[in-house]
């Protein structure tokens, strides 16, 4: 099963603040041993919000609504995505995390959705499409 880890925001994350040396290396060392295990698919950090927009839909209506977003407990400072065998492992890997914050600071964990858990609406056409997609993004992302 594939897994999101969200590292919330915090207010030093909102306030632009850098890690340290000493985080950045326990981070380090924790992503290797998540490559090493096989877990780590992907993963980075984001910038504040004060630097992002957020894009509301209303109908056929678009409006661009720029950062910095109130509510930083709601927001996403990074992420990983994981391939573990079960929601229990990946459990046990976040504990292991460093402290992705100088502050108190909370990861969330999410599973993706595979093709399967939309049932008959998946068709094989709509199959065919994901797949053809998903090889055009990998050959993307090898490119740069």
């Amino acid at each position: 099963m594939r897994v999101m880890v969200m590292v919330k925001a915090s207010k030093s994350s909102e306030a632009g603040a850098m890690p340290s040396e000493e985080l950045l290396t326990a981070m380090g060392n924790f992503n290797e041993e998540l490559v090493k295990a096989g877990i780590m698919l992907s993963g980075d950090g984001l910038r504040p919000s004060s630097t992002g927009v957020r894009i509301r839909f209303s109908g056929a209506e678009r409006t661009v609504i720029d950062g910095p977003f109130a509510e930083t407990k709601e927001l996403v400072a990074g992420y990983w995505v994981w391939k573990v065998k079960s929601m229990e492992e990946a459990i046990e890997w976040a504990k292991r995390c460093p402290n992705p914050m100088p502050e108190e600071s909370d990861l969330e964990i999410r599973p993706f959705f595979e093709m399967e858990d939309f049932g008959d609406a998946m068709t094989p056409e709509l199959k065919e499409q994901e797949q053809r997609i998903a090889e055009a993004a990998e050959k993307l992302d090898q490119q740069g």
